[in-house]
């Protein structure tokens, strides 16, 4: 079985066909029959996970496991305590609360490649960088949290999956996991299922 990690560049579909013509994983992946772990949406970026391994793919999107899933996040504005709270907590999104979140202020602009094209600037508005882990992964879930507080999504870009991190990868690139990264991996997949709950911090310099 094959498992590879990618690094979704902005403006790619997280599929490998479009009738548009749009661009796919098709362009950068030549590895035949493996399949995404979950989905990142077209104006999304990072971490992705491809296996034909149907049941390792069923484990990490299955939300009674709480895989962890982390973000970094630029949003418009300058969030409130009110506001970070709110996504702790959990907000309604699509009539239903989000489970708890873990929710961090970065104080400097994290170590990213630009992105192509650029966000749009407004230069009256400033902007805020946060880090933010998830134990599920509902459509479109980052974007609508942040919006539903008052602090809209401008970039958005996964750094970690599970015990997977983008490091080492640049935006089109993919490899093979390591065989210490399929370790870690098959442990957090096929143990039993557990509560959600956040054990760790993840520090700015984690995945890069």
């Amino acid at each position: 079985m094959r498992y590879l990690k990618f690094y979704k560049p902005y403006g790619v579909l997280t599929q490998f066909t479009d009738r548009q013509g749009r661009p796919t994983l098709k362009s950068f992946i030549p590895v035949p029959r493996v399949y995404p772990v979950g989905r990142l949406d077209r104006d999304s970026e990072g971490l992705l996970l491809l296996t034909d391994d149907g049941r390792l793919n069923a484990c990490l999107i299955d939300p009674k496991f709480g895989h962890e899933r982390t973000y970094w996040v630029q949003v418009e504005g300058i969030p409130t305590p009110q506001a970070l709270q709110q996504l702790e907590k959990g907000v309604i999104i699509q009539g239903r609360k989000t489970r708890p979140a873990q929710v961090r202020v970065l104080t400097e602009e994290p170590p990213l490649p630009p992105r192509d094209p650029p966000i749009r600037f407004r230069r009256s508005i400033p902007t805020t960088w946060l880090e933010l882990t998830l134990q599920e992964g509902r459509n479109r879930q980052v974007r609508r949290m942040t919006a539903a507080v008052g602090i809209p999504t401008l970039r958005l870009v996964r750094v970690r999956l599970g015990p997977l991190s983008l490091e080492g990868l640049a935006p089109g690139q993919w490899q093979d996991l390591s065989e210490a990264e399929l370790a870690r991996l098959r442990q957090c997949c096929f143990g039993q299922p557990r509560r959600p709950q956040l054990k760790r911090e993840l520090s700015l310099q984690h995945p890069f």
